[in-house]
């Protein structure tokens, strides 16, 4: 049997949750030495601002470990999400890995594959959407960058702390992506596979053109991950065993 290709999100890694980075650590010298790929879809730190973030020791880490990981021959992807969209070619280059436009289709064993983070399918959060068009700007990226690290990182938890406000007064439907955008992207892509994290709701769905792999988010040493090979894609839990109601 061929080799599988991994794909991980959500991983949310910070010097706050040792365990989960501890689990990271397992998982790329395990699961990960044995895939013809990782694939990581955004949101592997929980905040990101800036690739000078990489000279933290917790930071400059987790860069070595994703360096030891593809030092072996396994390529790794990484598709920057909306807590570490600012990952930039000094990371890249530092990690080894590449980085890929949000949405990416591949083409895994004939099949097309849509990649996406997932935030940009929220669209009926229309006040994020807003915030991420401001964000995303290269003006706003290019002046962000330009300020000092330490006051930096105090907006970006002020920023943290408003957005965690403001989602618990949101109601659920408007947090998770829009079936309408999701199937317009999969007939855009011509694919019938959507693999996405952001939601932290995993999941496999059956869509009018296809299915949609919702990955799982990892918190406290626990995760989850999606493997997909020449039989098709499933989701497992760390364990390996295959993700409760997904198959």
């Amino acid at each position: 049997m061929t080799q599988p290709i991994l794909f991980i999100s959500d991983l949310h890694l910070s010097p706050a949750d040792p365990a989960t980075a501890a689990a990271f650590h397992a998982f790329l010298v395990g699961q990960a030495r044995e895939a013809t790929a990782l694939y990581i879809l955004g949101d592997l730190f929980e905040v990101w601002i800036g690739d000078d973030q990489s000279n933290d020791p917790f930071y400059a880490e987790q860069v070595r470990a994703i360096r030891a990981l593809v030092d072996t021959g396994t390529p790794v992807y990484f598709m920057p999400g909306n807590r570490d969209f600012l990952c930039g070619n000094r990371f890249a280059s530092a990690a080894g890995l590449a980085l890929l436009a949000d949405p990416t289709v591949i083409a895994p064993f004939g099949m097309p594959v849509l990649l996406a983070h997932g935030d940009a399918y929220c669209t009926d959060d229309a006040a994020y959407q807003r915030f991420r068009r401001i964000v995303r700007s290269p003006i706003t990226q290019w002046l962000w960058l330009r300020l000092p690290f330490s006051w930096r990182n105090r907006e970006a938890a002020k920023l943290r702390q408003q957005s965690q406000q403001h989602n618990r007064a949101k109601a659920d439907y408007i947090l998770d992506v829009n079936v309408q955008a999701v199937e317009a992207a999969m007939q855009w892509a011509n694919s019938a596979t959507l693999i996405h994290g952001h939601t932290h709701r995993p999941a496999r769905h059956t869509q009018i053109n296809g299915t949609r792999w919702v990955l799982p988010d990892w918190h406290a040493g626990a995760g989850g991950y999606l493997r997909l090979d020449e039989s098709g894609p499933s989701l497992h839990a760390l364990d390996d065993t295959i993700w409760p109601g997904t198959r």
